[in-house]
């Protein structure tokens, strides 16, 4: 809370509206918003928390917990592109002069759930009901629209999300990437390479890539109807003769770490939603980005911190006294 609350302070506006009751400012609310969204609770059960733990409060110079329909009405301002925006080029700014960006960059996409039962539990429940199987199987056809799907650009040396896309619905990832790519750009100019896999596949997304924004680009080849005609893109053969084989030790091999984001954003902050609409399902993506981005951070300053004290103790004449005697 005491990080977030830091960066919000340093991106955001104290209050939303100069006719605001000034209880609370929004890098106090945007702390809060993090608490709930770490320890996966509702408003309420976030509010019960805070009236429990004065001393967080106190932390962040709050003198009362905010109600739970602050918090439901703070998550509608907080959650805003123009919000979410600033907080993230104040983290990525912060994380480029600590030298956690990197070069290199993994794109990928994931899917998460809109209720707590699990696609495993869907699947073993239309094996032991056959009859049923046919109902089943049309009805999850049309929970498939629904869908939340979260498209990312991770970077490989820290895992921080340079650029996401949120959106609700199956289909295919290609027409992300650029827009992806793009914002990523804009956010790390130093970026050089990008690594993909085969949903990303495009004649277009390598041109656009090497030619324009100059980034080297590794996609997988893949994508589309199995054939044995050559490939008509000059970037996609390429693909198929460079990407050839196993790929360990190699720059194409790095690209397993944005399974590990997915790994990790899914464990940390759960791997469902819980809103309901599908405006603010990707309202609530975008924020668990942020929050994530929130985490590698203050485990980098913790780390850091660590080795401080560690190479202060070695230096420190006391302990080689204590340690000669």
């Amino acid at each position: 809370m005491v990080v977030a609350h830091a960066f919000a302070a340093e991106a955001l506006p104290d209050y939303s509206s100069r006719f605001s009751r000034k209880d609370f400012t929004l890098a106090q609310l945007f702390a809060c918003l993090v608490l709930r969204e770490i320890d996966k609770r509702s408003y309420r059960k976030t509010e019960i928390l805070l009236k429990d733990s004065p001393e967080w409060c106190q932390a962040i110079g709050m003198n009362k917990a905010p109600d739970h329909s602050t918090l439901h009405r703070a998550f509608d301002f907080l959650t805003r592109s123009a919000s979410l925006g600033k907080l993230m080029r104040e983290m990525l700014d912060w994380a480029s002069q600590h030298d956690l960006l990197g070069d290199t960059l993994a794109i990928d996409s994931t899917q998460l759930d809109v209720r707590y039962r699990s696609r495993h539990y869907e699947q073993r429940c239309r094996h032991h009901a056959q009859p049923q199987r046919r109902s089943a199987d049309a009805k999850r056809s049309r929970t498939a629209k629904t869908t939340p799907k979260l498209i990312i650009a991770t970077t490989v040396r820290s895992h921080l999300v340079l650029a996401f896309h949120a959106r609700i619905g199956m289909g295919s990832d290609a027409p992300e990437f650029l827009p992806v790519l793009r914002q990523a750009k804009a956010r790390h100019p130093r970026l050089k390479r990008v690594l993909a896999d085969a949903g990303f596949d495009s004649h277009e997304n390598h041109r656009v890539a090497r030619e324009e924004l100059s980034v080297q680009t590794l996609i997988k080849v893949g994508i589309g109807r199995p054939t044995c005609k050559n490939l008509s893109s000059k970037y996609r053969r390429r693909m198929r003769w460079k990407l050839a084989g196993s790929q360990r030790g190699k720059p194409y091999g790095q690209r397993a770490q944005a399974e590990t984001f997915n790994s990790m954003f899914k464990r940390n902050l759960g791997d469902h939603l819980r809103s309901r609409t599908s405006d603010r399902r990707k309202r609530e993506l975008a924020l668990r980005v942020v929050v994530h981005n929130l985490m590698i951070i203050r485990r980098n300053q913790g780390s850091r911190q660590s080795r401080s004290v560690l190479q202060t103790e070695s230096c420190s004449p006391w302990k080689n006294q204590r340690g000669h005697s």
